[in-house]
């Protein structure tokens, strides 16, 4: 998984129109984009279009990403979120007021729709950070794969910044160990 500042080099890439940082930032945020636009569509054909238009829509307003404002997959999820939300409003399937979800930029637990694609490697990781206990689970998952800054993750738990940092810090420990990398 990349870091949020490789993500925001890989942007930037992008807006410089590089190819191979496209694919890189596609492989890198695919699942976590399709996760979301699944939640909200409940179709597989659907949420695959939606994601398509949502990287076409990256590659070209990566120029306008300011990572000031917000995490490269919390601006990528607003944007696929956003498409996904107007053709739910466009098909009149599903009322956004029955779905309450479709609201979230992200779920706070690893979407289970991505398992099939998973490596062995990622399968290990999932493993090592169930390890942890629970508030550490969704902690190490809201900044890692939800993209939360320390702040928001603050405020979520209650907790000053600074432990927060070193919950997050003993968590990565304990993740590296597991997986026999530190």
């Amino acid at each position: 998984m990349l870091t949020p500042a490789e993500l925001v080099r890989l942007i930037a890439a992008v807006a410089g129109r590089d190819e191979a940082a496209f694919e890189r930032l596609y492989a890198a945020t695919r699942a976590k984009l399709y996760g979301v636009v699944l939640r909200i569509l409940h179709r597989q054909d659907l949420a695959e279009e939606v994601v398509q238009e949502t990287y076409v829509k990256v590659w070209n307003n990566a120029a306008q990403f300011d990572p000031a404002v917000s995490s490269p997959i919390t601006w990528m999820a607003a944007i696929a979120r956003n498409r996904a939300i107007d053709l739910v409003r466009k098909r009149g399937e599903l009322s956004l007021e029955d779905e309450p979800s479709a609201l979230e930029v992200a779920a706070e637990t690893p979407d289970p729709l991505a398992r099939r694609e998973m490596s062995e490697e990622l399968k290990r990781l999932l493993e090592c950070v169930g390890r942890l206990e629970p508030d550490r689970q969704k902690l190490v998952l809201l900044a890692y794969y939800n993209g939360w800054s320390r702040e928001q993750l603050a405020t979520k738990f209650e907790a000053p910044v600074n432990t927060v940092k070193t919950w997050l810090r003993r968590s990565m420990m304990d993740i590296r160990q597991c997986l026999g990398i530190g």
